[in-house]
């Protein structure tokens, strides 16, 4: 019974991580918060599954190694957009 309570607390910061991220669509670090969210979803829904099945939880250092290393190109692109539009905002730029 535990565990359909952990996957149901999954699946509910999943479905809100992708609803962040649909409907906020104005400012890059909302969108680049609402994804580092569905990240921890992911790690959660992982970490749950590994315990329940007594697996090693050596993949879970790499899903954080990876998850960092895309927090960290998000932020690097989050500096360079402020740097040179002076703000976050999707309609201040050209994409072409």
């Amino acid at each position: 019974m535990m565990i359909i309570n952990m996957m149901t607390v999954f699946l509910i910061m999943f479905f809100i991580g992708n609803i962040i991220f649909v409907s906020k669509q104005k400012h890059l670090l909302i969108v680049l918060l609402s994804l580092e969210f569905i990240v921890l979803s992911i790690f959660f829904f992982l970490l749950i599954m590994l315990n329940f099945y007594f697996y090693d939880a050596y993949m879970l250092m790499v899903f954080l190694v990876f998850s960092v290393c895309e927090g960290a190109l998000g932020l690097s692109i989050l500096v360079s957009m402020i740097r040179t539009h002076g703000n976050d905002y999707f309609q201040s730029f050209n994409l072409l």
